[in-house]
């Protein structure tokens, strides 16, 4: 089981960096698929970044080239650089922690933090 905490979220402004983070309480933390979701308003959930056990991570066509998930299983924490943020990012960003080998059902879910991106 894992507990999680988002921080970092704010008001940002167009092409200035955010630095999101999120730390895990729980064992084993190296077995999870860690991810950063984001959620528009009364839109469903939708994935931004995902980080499995190795170094690289997988992105959403509209953040590739502009976030960057990493993750320090030494610490349990895992963050996401948000470089230059454009307005449609604004969303609450929650953190998500996936069994290996399991669905997205099975996961948990930090208590999200709002990101705001305006000028």
């Amino acid at each position: 089981q894992q507990q999680l905490v988002e921080s970092g979220g704010g008001l940002v402004q167009p092409g200035e960096s955010l630095l999101l983070s999120c730390a895990a309480s729980g064992s084993s933390f190296r077995l999870y698929a860690m991810g950063w979701y984001f959620q528009r308003s009364e839109k469903q959930r939708d994935v931004v970044a995902v980080i499995g056990s190795g170094e690289s991570g997988n992105y959403a066509d509209a953040v590739k080239g502009r976030f960057t998930i990493s993750r320090d299983n030494a610490k349990n924490t895992v963050h996401m650089k948000m470089n230059s943020p454009k307005p449609e990012d604004t969303a609450v960003y929650y953190c998500n922690a996936r069994p290996s080998g399991r669905p997205v059902s099975e996961a948990y879910w930090g208590q999200g933090t709002q990101v705001t991106v305006s000028s």
